[in-house]
């Protein structure tokens, strides 16, 4: 015991002299500690720098508190940037009832990492300054972080925490307490082989091969932490992953030892305590070898650079003209089947790995992410579909300008990219889509489609917009729009790709005299060949300021785009956090801790968030 104090005075000596003795006085300490799919319920105090994050007091994420004033969450948690209704809730131990040891404080400055790619998921960071310091308690406190050139080999114990689901879709029950749950890491290059080379260095996983236990929607932000000697140190923060608790693919986070720098930069004073933790023995990662990726003998793990996404590529289309048909399995990749509570209310597209664009009208009856799911690659909305894949929603993020909006959804994991399931091109802005150009729209009609109610495909014409002509509108001739079709896209081919021009939204005034400039296709009673659409150029800032980057065309397209002068209008979006329910899967996750027969989600991510 002598000894130990001995080294105890000595690390703190060595702490003083790198300035952050302050914060690794107290950091990683928890006074009441005792020790999510596959987890339990924690005890209070247990983890005294679990934060949740709320949007109109609806938890959507979580974080880590690491020192008085700052807290360290996952950049996919935050489309948009505005602290308008966020708030971070400290010391927290049940969603729902009395809470005696916690405390609130609202958000002064977002800071996301600049180089945050929302499609590929890396540098999944972002540090929140809150409005005013907090007190440190029992309850509340802060958490140490891995230092640059920390190791965490294959096998390292690691607990991860939060409030999300309990499974893919299955929401935690109330009051919601604060869930635990403990998963081994997965070396990089084995977690690689799982994820088809899309893990680079900035991210580390962790979870068991044959699943059961994993962080979920309503998790991602959350603190993945490992304890040294007898201090916790975070390692990761909940980012993404497929699903929740799935075997072979583990939860996915961002590697905070990655970031002591740009941390550093970012918090001047009083700066977070990083400690470097050291894993004894020989890492087994370095053995692993898989088809996809080559084995290596070195130390020094290669990780490839995942191929870049690109947009608008629809390898089984394989359309020669005609009018109303039926699609075939490929031939939009990128159509989203919009659910509420089970039931499909929307078409819309996906537009980038965790993004759907669809109408803002959609989301009429509820904004509550919970009760949404989305699906990607269907075909068939009463028949099997082997190639679809469905995806729990994160957030939802409406844009505010006048007359009809759009609405971006958020998912809650980045699904796994195929012919069945691709991105399409966003007409932002210079797109000039030429008088008889041939375009199409598709969706699931109301009583069309068969029995099996298949997915429709309508092909029209761009015509000149007469008198209501402008910049932001876009003019065809006459389609039969369902109510199944509102959401989805007005798409035209150029080149090699294709590029959406508008989103459909469907009017239900039947008394119609004027071609509407709303966000899609609105009936024209006036002339009854003409159909006008408000161009998705119009919304160009709303969907970069909330998606981020967007995929590229294919690089020897031979698309031709004369430029135009686009109206783009800024403007003020309504950002929905999900509740404790919703969070992400393969994405930004929440953290959820299930038994070995619940899923949990990794946060976008959870994704885990989103």
């Amino acid at each position: 015991m002598r000894m130990f104090h001995v080294l105890s005075a000595v690390f703190t000596v060595i702490l003083l002299v790198r300035g952050c003795d302050a914060q690794l006085s107290v950091c990683g300490r928890p006074t009441l500690s005792t020790k999510i799919v596959g987890g339990q319920s924690a005890n209070p105090g247990a983890w005294p720098w679990q934060v949740s994050l709320q949007s109109n007091s609806h938890h959507f994420c979580g974080g880590s508190l690491i020192n008085n004033e700052w807290v360290l969450t996952a950049a996919h948690c935050f489309p948009s940037t505005s602290t308008a209704s966020l708030t971070v809730l400290l010391g927290l131990q049940i969603q729902s009832g009395s809470n005696p040891n916690s405390t609130i404080r609202t958000v002064s400055k977002i800071i996301k990492h600049p180089n945050y790619n929302s499609n590929t998921n890396d540098n999944d960071i972002t540090l929140l300054h809150l409005s005013s310091p907090v007190n440190f308690t029992d309850y509340i406190k802060p958490v140490c972080l891995a230092a640059e050139g920390s190791m965490f080999y294959n096998g390292t114990s690691s607990w991860v925490t939060g409030w999300g689901n309990i499974g893919y879709g299955v929401s935690l029950p109330s009051p919601q307490t604060l869930q635990e749950v403990n998963v081994p890491v997965i070396g990089n290059k084995k977690c690689n082989c799982a994820y088809n080379n899309e893990i680079t260095n900035n991210m580390m996983c962790a979870g068991l091969e044959q699943g059961g236990k994993d962080s979920c929607q309503g998790d991602s932000g959350g603190p993945m932490v490992s304890k040294q000697d007898s201090v916790w140190i975070q390692s990761g923060i909940v980012s993404f992953g497929q699903k929740c608790a799935l075997a072979n693919f583990p939860g996915v986070y961002t590697r905070v030892s990655q970031y002591q720098s740009w941390i550093n930069q970012s918090i001047t004073t009083n700066q977070p305590g990083f400690i470097t933790f050291t894993s004894n023995g020989t890492d087994g990662d370095l053995s692993v070898s898989c088809t996809s990726v080559p084995a290596i003998t070195s130390t020094a793990a290669t990780v490839t650079t995942p191929a870049p996404v690109v947009c608008g590529q629809a390898k089984l289309n394989t359309l020669d003209g005609g009018g109303t048909s039926l699609a075939s399995s490929g031939a939009w990749p990128w159509m989203a089947s919009l659910q509420f509570n089970g039931s499909h209310v929307c078409g819309g597209t996906m537009v980038a790995k965790r993004f759907v664009m669809t109408t803002a009208s959609c989301f009429s009856r509820s904004t509550n992410a919970s009760q949404w799911t989305v699906i990607l690659g269907r075909l068939n909305q009463n028949s099997f579909n082997p190639n679809e894949v469905s995806v729990q929603v994160a957030n939802i993020t409406i844009s505010n300008l006048t007359g009809d909006n759009i609405a971006v959804v958020q998912l809650a994991s980045a699904p796994r990219l195929s012919d069945f399931i691709q991105p399409i091109c966003v007409d932002l802005g210079g797109t000039t889509f030429n008088v008889n150009a041939t375009c199409w729209t598709a969706g699931w009609g109301s009583g069309s489609g068969g029995a099996t109610q298949t997915l429709q495909q309508i092909q029209t014409t761009v015509v000149n917009c007469g008198d209501s002509s402008s910049n932001s509108s876009i003019c065809t001739t006459a389609m039969n729009l369902q109510e199944g079709y509102q959401g989805g896209p007005l798409m035209c081919k150029q080149g090699l790709s294709w590029i959406q021009a508008a989103v459909v939204t469907i009017q239900n005034n039947s008394t119609n005299t004027s071609v509407s400039n709303s966000t899609v296709a609105s009936r024209s009673v006036r002339t009854q060949d003409i159909q006008s659409f408000t161009k998705t150029s119009r919304f160009s800032s709303f969907l970069t300021s909330v998606v981020g980057s967007f995929p590229d065309k294919q690089t020897n397209s031979t698309n031709t785009t004369v430029g135009t002068t686009n109206a783009t209008v800024g403007s003020t979006n309504a950002t929905v956090g999900s509740t404790p329910s919703s969070s992400t899967s393969v994405s930004p996750f929440s953290l959820c801790f299930t038994t070995a027969l619940l899923f949990s989600l990794t946060a976008l991510q959870i994704f885990h968030c989103d």
